[in-house]
């Protein structure tokens, strides 16, 4: 006869990822790819800041307002949109994520929805950053997250994705 013991561990199961079906993305991959997709934005962006008088105010010395600061940071995010949405939509990548062949995936490895990506991944870590202090700590422990086993950010938490090889 056994006895059953209430203080033995439990007899679950715990599932891992089958990585015969996806190929996590490398973390040098996913970061030239981030580096691809900011030297895109910069040479958007950049210019247009140039020509809205944001730079050469601030090259004066003029420290531009809290309000000022919100308006190209919301300027910066619509021409996000308008470079990366078109991918992002179609295939799950953006310019960069698509020159290296990774793309975003939730975790049943569909490609995810686009109000939930952008909402989600980017837009909630757009805002986050935007905090004094919190969003710059927040910024740097997201990317250092990438060293965990998942190769998750926390932006990848937050939205339920993850990077994949796109093959």
């Amino acid at each position: 006869m056994s006895e059953h013991n209430p203080y033995d561990a439990p007899n679950a199961t715990v599932a891992d990822i089958d990585d015969q079906q996806v190929q996590l993305a490398g973390r040098g991959m996913r970061l030239v790819g981030s580096l691809i997709d900011t030297v895109l934005m910069l040479v958007i962006l950049v210019p247009a800041m140039f020509a809205g008088g944001y730079i050469s105010s601030i090259m004066s010395g003029v420290e531009p307002s809290f309000v000022n600061q919100m308006q190209w940071g919301l300027i910066g995010f619509i021409i996000f949109l308008v470079v990366q949405g078109f991918p992002l939509y179609s295939s799950g990548q953006t310019w960069g994520k698509k020159a290296l062949g990774i793309k975003i995936v939730d975790m049943q490895g569909n490609k995810p929805e686009f109000g939930k990506l952008i909402g989600l991944r980017y837009l909630t870590t757009w805002v986050i950053g935007l905090v004094p202090v919190l969003g710059t700590i927040y910024q740097f422990v997201n990317v250092l997250f990438i060293f965990g086993n998942d190769r998750r950010c926390i932006h990848d938490k937050i939205a339920g994705t993850r990077v994949v090889m796109a093959n």
